[in-house]
């Protein structure tokens, strides 16, 4: 025997790992990339937790702002108090200011109880008519007026239940506070318990706090969003009419047709760096140019409008320039191929297949506008609006509010009342802006082209 074939002194050739196996270097790439997934995931689970408490906070105090307590009385009209001079002459009977009708309304509550057999211990007449919104004697004023032929009669009417009786029926006001609250005592409460069981009072869907305008401070439950809604949408109509086609024309010439040299440049830095400037500071252009030097009206929505569409040109004309550019090269060097011009390939290709994201650029604009608070207070849209605006053009020029402002107003009083109508109006906005970026996400799977 060789030693070739004994086999002594030979070493067994190295083993190869199998690629079923997994080394420590394999593991541990592994076991890094599952803790990463695993921060993804709690970080996701956080963001949404924080979404919902926050969701779940502003439902909670808004909600009630959706309903409200109305009280159903029989009002007595009498000629001899409501119109002295017996003319029947709606300017001669403005001489009855609303201190006049409180009176009717005090007497209709007392009127109620009696006929229904109730007695309250402590009660005036004064105090039966101060459950009812100071709202209502101007509201029954307003309807005499118009109808003086209903003089002499007794007609029903569904009024406003004062802002402590409301608060009362949701949770914010209680028998041990009313004892301590110049503004509701508790004799006021058992008179609103015993309309409730005679069916006189009752609550229900308020369908004015989307049509009245805003109220003072002694009037909580009767402001509404009307005006703000109103001004909102003449702020957008005027920020669609002006930031879409100049936004859109600006993204086509810089995209298709200017040369590319350091003057276009310099454009593209300043339209990146204008969409990230804090949007207090075109309030503050806003108030310069539009009001101090063209001489605008402040609280207009013509101002805020113009204000709005500054802040929102930068956003439209990068989402624009975006999709242009999304659109293959080989579109255009086909139209440009079979004769057509610079301008037809633009306008008859490139176009039209940019056009979802254009809109949907569009649409997250306005939604981002909608939702600005700062620029439109340095222009005086803060102030105080009871007046509905008129149709446009003319509503344009007249003083009018916005729902993000609005909410604002309402968080400055101190009533607990406003704090639900704040709350009620976020989420109004809310809804505003999700339908806005559900349009913008719908339009972008309907249309969009994948290449």
């Amino acid at each position: 025997m060789t030693d070739a074939t004994s086999g002594v002194g030979t070493s067994q050739p190295p083993r190869k790992a199998s690629l079923l196996e997994l080394d420590a270097r394999t593991k541990k790439r592994n076991a890094a990339e599952a803790r990463f997934r695993t921060y993804g995931l709690v970080a996701v689970c956080a963001g949404l937790v924080a979404l919902v408490v926050l969701m779940g906070s502003i439902v909670n105090n808004g909600a009630g702002a959706f309903s409200q307590t109305f009280v159903t009385l029989q009002v007595e009209l009498p000629a001899d108090r409501l119109d002295k001079s017996g003319n029947r002459n709606p300017d001669e009977m403005r001489a009855v200011s609303t201190f006049g009708y409180s009176p009717l309304i005090a007497a209709a509550v007392v009127r109620s109880l009696e006929e229904n057999g109730i007695s309250i211990e402590g009660l005036s007449a004064k105090d039966a008519g101060g459950i009812i919104s100071k709202e209502a004697p101007a509201q029954l004023r307003n309807f005499v007026l118009a109808n003086p032929q209903t003089l002499d009669t007794t007609r029903e009417f569904t009024f406003l239940a004062n802002g402590r009786i409301d608060g009362y029926y949701k949770g914010r006001v209680t028998f041990a506070s009313a004892e301590v609250d110049k503004n509701v005592s508790p004799a006021q409460l058992q008179l609103a318990d015993a309309l409730l069981e005679i069916g006189v009072l009752e609550s229900k869907f308020n369908t004015l706090f989307f049509t009245a305008p805003d109220a003072s401070g002694q009037r909580p439950e009767a402001a509404g969003l009307g005006v703000a809604i109103i001004g909102s949408l003449y702020m957008m109509l005027i920020v669609l009419a002006l930031a879409l086609p100049i936004g859109v024309a600006a993204s086509i010439y810089l995209e298709e047709f200017a040369p590319k040299n350091r003057l276009t440049d310099l454009i593209e830095v300043n339209i990146a760096n204008l969409a990230a400037v804090p949007s207090i500071v075109f309030g503050i252009l806003g108030l310069a140019i539009f009001i101090n030097f063209a001489g605008l009206p402040q609280s207009a929505p013509i101002v805020g409008g113009l204000v709005l569409t500054l802040m929102t040109l930068p956003t439209i004309i990068i989402a624009t320039r975006a999709s242009l550019k999304s659109v293959p090269p080989s579109i255009r060097q086909a139209a440009l191929g079979i004769g057509a011009s610079k301008m037809q390939s633009v306008f008859h290709h490139v176009l039209p297949l940019a056009a979802p994201g254009i809109l949907t650029g569009t649409i997250i604009g306005l939604a981002q506008a909608l939702g600005e608070t700062a620029p439109l207070l340095l222009i005086g849209m803060v102030a105080f609006v009871r007046e509905f605006p008129a149709g446009p053009p003319q509503g344009f020029f007249d003083p009018a509010s916005a729902l993000p402002v609005q909410v604002y107003n309402w968080t400055q009083r101190s009533d607990p009342a406003f704090v639900e109508r704040a709350s009620g109006a976020i989420i109004v906005l809310l809804v505003f802006l999700i339908l806005m970026n559900a349009i913008a996400v719908l339009l972008r799977r309907r249309f969009e082209r994948r290449w």
